[in-house]
C-alpha cells in the first residue's frame, strides 16, 4: 500500500502495478478511494487474476469491494512480475501450464494482450492471439483507415485488420482510442460499418470497448443545430410579399422543404402545391434522382397555339408532369421513392429523441383512470413535448394523496393499450379512425396523434394496431389510397359491398341498388348503371367514401397531432421503417431474445442463474403458464420491446429471498435463491401471475372509453 495522501491525487500510486501514471487510454480511469486511502487504476484492478465484481456499480470502487481489493493486493504481493522482477503481479497468463504472472502496465509494455470481455482472460506475449490471414496478396504499404498513415498490411501486435474488409488496415493505438471515444454502441468498422463481427474480433485481440455512450453523444447540445427546421424559400421566384423567411403553417405560404436533403425549402404556393402532403425536392436532388434510372423522365409535349414563353413561367420549381397513374400505382412510385430512404427505426426514434430535454415534467397519472389523467397532463399549459417526462402514480381513493414513483415506459404502454381500444378507432385487429362527433367536438382525435407521437420518441411500445389503409393515407394522401372491405367494419356496410360484388347478372344488380337506394344516394354514390362491370366501380365509390371521405376531419386531426415533435413528417420519409411498428404487432419473445435482453451487472448466484435459464427454455417449450411476455411486464411494465429501446437497460440481480422482485422504474427483475429449480419454478410463476392479475384487476385500463 502507498502511502501517499489522499489530497495528492495525482502523485498516488496504484495500489497493484505501484505506478502514479495518470494515462485513462493506457491503464484506465485513475480512482481513489479518499475513505480507505486506496487509488487503483481501473484496468490494473479489472483484470487481476483473483477477484469478482460482487458489489454494485457504487459500492467500493467500479462494484469490487474493498476487502475483495485487500485480498487481492496481499495475494499478489506473494507474486513476483517475469518482466520487472518486483512483486505485486496480480495478473496472470491463462494459457495451460503457463506461470507468467505481470504487472498490468508491464504486461501492456511487453505486448500482452488482455480481453475485455467475458472472463477478462490474459495471454503473455508467448500465448497471446494472433490474427491469420491465409495469404498476403499486399506488395505495398496501406493507410490506417483511420489516422491514414500508412503502415505494413502484415498483423501484428500493433497493426490489426478489420474482419469483415480485408482492406482495411489499422493502428492498435488507433483503434483504441476510436473505441474509447465511441463505446460500445458506435464502435464500428470505418469501412462496412459492421459492428458484431468487428467488435468480436477486436474483443478479442485486446481492444477495450467501454459500456458508455460516445463522446459525442455526452457533449451539451452537441446536435442542437440538428433540430432547427430549415425555414427559408429558395425558388427563383418566391410569391410571398411577406417575404422568403415568412412561414405561416397550415396556408399556402407554409415552406415546405426538400424531401431528400431537407436543406432547401418553398412555400406550397411557389411551387404550386396543393397541399403540404405533397412530396417535393430542391432542383439538385431533382436531378439526381430523374437521372439515376428510377424514374421515367417526362416526355416534352408542344403547346398548340401557345405563345407564352419560358420567361413568363414562375412555376420552376414544380414537379415534372407524369402521366396520370392510379392511386396504387402511385403508391408503389411513391414506396420506390421511400426506399431510397431505408433506415433502422431504432435509429430514426434515437434521432427524434435529441429533442428531448433535460428538463423534466411531472405528471401524475391514475391508472385506473389512464385516459383521463394523461389528457389533463397532456393539456396542462405547462406542458412541452420535449421536455422529460417523469411519472408519479396517484390513487384517487388514496385522502392523503400519496403519490408513488412510475415508470415512464409503463404509463406509454398502458396508454397506447388504451387508445387501442378507444371509440377513436374502429376494426378488430388492424384499425381505421372512426367517426365520433362528440370526441371531434373535444378535439380528441388531435390529442390521440399528439400522445402516439410522444409515445414514440419518449420510448413507448409499438402501437401496430394501424391498418395498412390508414398507414398509406398518412404517408401518400387520402387521394392515392385505395380502402378494402376488410377496411369496413360496419356489418351492414359490408352486406352491401358483398352483395352489389357478387351480383352475377344485370337484374340481381339492379335489385341490390334498389333495395340501397337511399342509402347510396345519402353517401353520393348513386351512378348510371349500363353493364355489369360497372358493380366494380360502385363498390370503389362506397369505399372511399365509408372508409375514407366520411372521416376525413377526424384524420385531419389526428394528422396535425401526429406532427407533434416532427414524427409526421419521419413517418412519410421513412415509410417502410414506420409500417413495422405502426401496422404490426412485435415478434413473439423468446428465451435467446429475453437472455440476451436482461445483463447481470453483479456477480450472479451459479445456481439462481442457471435455474433463470432453465425456466426461460421451460416456457418456450410450453411447459409453463407463465409467458415471455409476463416476465418482460412483470419487470419492467411493457410486453414487448419498445422500438428505441429500454431505459434503462433491463438487468438481472440475485437476492437471498423467496420470491421475484420487479422494479418497473429500474428495469430490474430480482431473481429469488432458491435450493432446487422446482421451487424456483413454482415462486416465479405463482408471483409473476398474481402481480399481473391484481394489478389488472385494480386499474382497469382495458375499457374502451
Amino acid at each position: 500500500m502507498n502511502e501517499n495522501k489522499p489530497g495528492d491525487s495525482q502523485n498516488l500510486a496504484c495500489v497493484f502495478c505501484r505506478k502514479n501514471d495518470d494515462c485513462p487510454n493506457k491503464y484506465g480511469e485513475k480512482k481513489t478511494n479518499e475513505k480507505w486511502n486506496l487509488t487503483v487504476h481501473y484496468y490494473c484492478l479489472l483484470m487481476s487474476s483473483g477477484i469478482w465484481q460482487r458489489g454494485k456499480e457504487e459500492e467500493g470502487v467500479y462494484g469490487f469491494l474493498i476487502e475483495d481489493i485487500r485480498k487481492e493486493v496481499n495475494r499478489a504481493s506473494k507474486l513476483k512480475c517475469c518482466i520487472c522482477k518486483k512483486t505485486g503481479a496480480s495478473i496472470g497468463c491463462v494459457a495451460p501450464r503457463c506461470k507468467r504472472s505481470y504487472h498490468f502496465p508491464c504486461g501492456f509494455q511487453r505486448e500482452c494482450i488482455f480481453q475485455f470481455t467475458g472472463n477478462f482472460a490474459s495471454f503473455c506475449w508467448k500465448h497471446r492471439p494472433v490474427q491469420i490471414i491465409t495469404s498476403n496478396n499486399y506488395r505495398d504499404s496501406l493507410p490506417c483507415t483511420i489516422c491514414l498513415e500508412f503502415i505494413e498490411p502484415i498483423p501484428t501486435y500493433n497493426v490489426l485488420r478489420s474482419p469483415c474488409c480485408k482492406n482495411a488496415w489499422f493502428h492498435r493505438d488507433c483503434l483504441q482510442v476510436q473505441a474509447i471515444n465511441a463505446g460500445v454502441f458506435f464502435f464500428r468498422c470505418t469501412i462496412c460499418n459492421n459492428s458484431d463481427i468487428f467488435q468480436k474480433e477486436m474483443l478479442r485481440m485486446g481492444i477495450h470497448i467501454p459500456e458508455k455512450d460516445a463522446s459525442w453523444e455526452l457533449e451539451e447540445n452537441a446536435y442542437q443545430e440538428l433540430l432547427q427546421h430549415y425555414e427559408h424559400c429558395d425558388v427563383q421566384r418566391c410569391r410571398c410579399k411577406e417575404g422568403r423567411d415568412y412561414n405561416a403553417p397550415n396556408s399556402k405560404w407554409e415552406i415546405k422543404r426538400c424531401q431528400c436533403c431537407g436543406s432547401s425549402g418553398t412555400h406550397l404556393a411557389c411551387s404550386s402545391l396543393r397541399s403540404w402532403e405533397q412530396n417535393w425536392e430542391c432542383l439538385e436532388c431533382r436531378g439526381i434522382i430523374y437521372n439515376s434510372g428510377d424514374f421515367q423522365k417526362a416526355k416534352k409535349h408542344t403547346l398548340p397555339n401557345s405563345n407564352v414563353g419560358i420567361d413568363d413561367c414562375l412555376l420552376e420549381e414544380s414537379s415534372p408532369k407524369l402521366s396520370r397513374q392510379s392511386p396504387g400505382a402511385q403508391s408503389k412510385d411513391l414506396l420506390r421513392q421511400g426506399s431510397k430512404f431505408r433506415r433502422d427505426i431504432s435509429t430514426i426514434l434515437v434521432e427524434l429523441g435529441f429533442q428531448i430535454k433535460k428538463k423534466a415534467i411531472r405528471l401524475c397519472i391514475n391508472k385506473a383512470n389512464i385516459w383521463n389523467s394523461a389528457l389533463d397532463g397532456f393539456r396542462d399549459q405547462n406542458f412541452n413535448p420535449s421536455y422529460t417526462i417523469e411519472v408519479a402514480y396517484v390513487n384517487e381513493n388514496d385522502n392523503f394523496g400519496k403519490e408513488h414513483p412510475g415508470s415512464r415506459q409503463e404509463f406509454l404502454s398502458l396508454l397506447m393499450q388504451h387508445l387501442e381500444n378507444s371509440s377513436l378507432f374502429e376494426g378488430s385487429l388492424s384499425k381505421n379512425l372512426s367517426l365520433n362527433s362528440q370526441a371531434l367536438k373535444e378535439n380528441l382525435y388531435y390529442e390521440a396523434g399528439k400522445m402516439l407521437a410522444i409515445s414514440l420518441v419518449h420510448g413507448g411500445p409499438s402501437p401496430g394496431f394501424f391498418s395498412k389503409t390508414l398507414f398509406n393515407c398518412l404517408v401518400y394522401g387520402p387521394g392515392n389510397t385505395q380502402p378494402i372491405l376488410d377496411d369496413v367494419s360496419d356489418f351492414d356496410v359490408a352486406q352491401i359491398i358483398i352483395r352489389i360484388n357478387t351480383a352475377t347478372n344485370m337484374a340481381d344488380l339492379t335489385s341490390v341498388i334498389n333495395e340501397c337506394y337511399n342509402y347510396l344516394e345519402l353517401i353520393g354514390c348513386l351512378r348510371l348503371i349500363t353493364t355489369l362491370s360497372d358493380k366494380y366501380m360502385l363498390t370503389k365509390d362506397i369505399l372511399v367514401y365509408h372508409v375514407i371521405k366520411r372521416v376525413q376531419a377526424p384524420f385531419e386531426s389526428f394528422k396535425q397531432g401526429l406532427k407533434t415533435l416532427g414524427v409526421l413528417e419521419k413517418i412519410q420519409t421513412y415509410p417502410e421503417a414506420f409500417c413495422s411498428i405502426l401496422c404490426h404487432k412485435p415478434e413473439n419473445l423468446s428465451a435467446k431474445i429475453l437472455s440476451d435482453l436482461f445483463t447481470v451487472h453483479t456477480l450472479p448466484d451459479v445456481q439462481a442463474l442457471g435455474f433463470w435459464n432453465s425456466y426461460l427454455q421451460a416456457i418456450e417449450d410450453g411447459k409453463s403458464a407463465t409467458t415471455m411476455e409476463d416476465i418482460l411486464l412483470f419487470a419492467t411494465g411493457c410486453s414487448s420491446i419498445p422500438p428505441a429501446g429500454f431505459k434503462p437497460t433491463p438487468s438481472i440481480e440475485c437476492r437471498r429471498m423467496d420470491f421475484p422482485v420487479g422494479n418497473k422504474c429500474k428495469n430490474c427483475l430480482a431473481l429469488p435463491i432458491t435450493s432446487t429449480y422446482k421451487e424456483f419454478e413454482e415462486n416465479m410463476d405463482f408471483t409473476i401471475k398474481n402481480t399481473l392479475r391484481l394489478e389488472k384487476e385494480e386499474n382497469p385500463h382495458y375499457i374502451v372509453h
